[in-house]
């Protein structure tokens, strides 16, 4: 097996951006000649973008076709099934004055994606209703069945982090895709090196312990994506690889 592994950081419903993303990252392929390293999205395809419906045909149709892509579910993806499943669907790690449809969440765009329109501005059972018709159930159940965490050597992915202190194989649900502050303010040594999202930052940053690859594609900015061969990282550009190493304390 080889111990290189691609990841791309949160989408939140840029196809566009997405698709040049795995342009980069095939072209890296195709110079080191490795075609068997597989491909880890951490999370967050949904919400606030133009094209959800976009992504998740996009990627649902290029692991049918076999290939190398894993797919890791964001609190985003876990509320848009969720909404799916219940129109009045809360998530329980969601600030309870904010439902998925509010702009804030951008679950209303999400659906915007599927030609239903005005979600945040109808009423629910109505909106739940038209996107029961219109939201492919291949689409919901793809959502519903996404891994909550990769382990590969020495690197584990998960959208948001983990719990420090609990085994890597004991982590829950809702830590995997929604922890920030406990995670972000550890210094431990977790083991691997914990590849995540979910908390945006202005460039991919390696914390040591944890290396954040969201780079704030849910409000406009650039979906990112790395290499990693073992612990050491590479951010993939249009210019070629960048090293990514740690920052000094």
């Amino acid at each position: 097996m080889t111990n290189r592994t691609y990841a791309i950081g949160d989408i939140h419903g840029y196809l566009d951006k997405l698709k040049a993303i795995h342009q980069l990252i095939e072209q890296d392929r195709a110079q080191i000649g490795d075609f068997e390293a597989p491909v880890i999205h951490i999370g967050d395809l949904t919400d606030r973008g133009p094209d959800s419906r976009g992504v998740i045909n996009y990627l649902l149709n290029g692991i049918t076709e076999g290939k190398l892509w894993r797919v890791l579910k964001g609190n985003h993806d876990r509320m848009f099934a969720g909404f799916m499943h219940d129109a009045n669907h809360q998530d329980p790690l969601l600030n309870p004055t904010l439902g998925w449809l509010h702009p804030r969440l951008g679950g209303n765009t999400t659906l915007m994606s599927y030609g239903i329109e005005n979600a945040d501005a109808r009423p629910q059972a109505d909106v739940f209703a038209e996107a029961l018709a219109k939201v492919p159930e291949a689409h919901v159940k793809f959502l519903q069945s996404l891994e909550h965490f990769v382990a590969r050597g020495d690197v584990f992915f998960a959208h948001a982090g983990i719990r420090p202190g609990v085994p890597l194989a004991e982590q829950s649900e809702d830590d995997l895709l929604w922890i920030r502050a406990e995670f972000h303010n550890s210094t431990a040594d977790h083991g691997p090196l914990i590849v995540h999202g979910h908390t945006p930052v202005e460039a991919v940053t390696h914390y040591g312990n944890r290396l954040n690859i969201d780079t704030g594609a849910g409000y406009g900015d650039a979906i990112s994506a790395v290499v990693l061969e073992g612990r050491e990282v590479w951010q993939i550009t249009p210019a070629g690889r960048i090293k990514i190493d740690p920052i000094k304390a």
